[in-house]
């Protein structure tokens, strides 16, 4: 005879925020000045380059932390906060079709079906802002705002107007360089007990 043993772990105050936010913000660092102002110019190499970038770091960060989330708040129940299974849900999905874009750009190919991605991806980041606004966590639903924009623009610059892809690099900068700030109070918050993100 067998017996089950229930196995607990201690709650964990140390979710792997910065590591996502940091991820997805070096992306759109590198996209956005392309996106804006032409710079560097595209062609294959550096395609090619923004692709690997692209899978990398906003790619592989974010997904990393979204399954780290998801195990922690289902499996093994370290995470305790609501509001982390949808930093779960965004991390997961953006990090996932990070995979999809920089391998799309890598390749050369169409960017047309991004259109209906980025509907898609306007509705998840209504989402974030809902539920972060909603817990009175002010800078993380103003990243999600953020993303919204993105998205938006994307929309636009899918579909080959030249101004959608102008305001997508703006927002790409604008919401890379917040990205960056929450990176950096995270990680100052969680390791030395600074409160920056307030």
């Amino acid at each position: 005879m067998t017996s089950i043993m229930d196995v607990t772990f201690a709650q964990s105050a140390f979710p792997p925020l910065a590591l996502g936010f940091f991820g997805l913000g070096t992306g759109y660092l590198i996209y956005g000045p392309q996106e804006l102002v032409g710079w560097p110019p595209r062609d294959e190499k550096v395609d090619r380059a923004t692709g690997i970038w692209g899978i990398w770091m906003p790619g592989f960060c974010q997904l990393l932390s979204g399954v780290i989330l998801f195990v922690g708040l289902t499996w093994l129940q370290v995470f305790k906060a609501p509001p982390l299974y949808m930093a779960a849900l965004a991390f997961s999905a953006y990090g996932i079709h990070w995979f999809a874009i920089g391998w799309n750009r890598s390749r050369g190919n169409d960017p047309r079906p991004n259109a209906g991605m980025s509907v898609a991806f306007m509705v998840i980041s209504a989402m974030g802002a809902t539920v972060f606004f909603k817990a009175k966590d002010w800078p993380v639903g103003l990243l999600f705002l953020g993303l919204f924009a993105v998205y938006f623009s994307d929309f636009f610059a899918s579909i080959g107007l030249r101004l959608g892809e102008r305001a997508l690099g703006l927002f790409h900068l604008a919401t890379g360089a917040w990205l960056m700030y929450l990176a950096y109070a995270t990680a100052v918050d969680f390791s030395i007990g600074y409160h920056w993100r307030v």
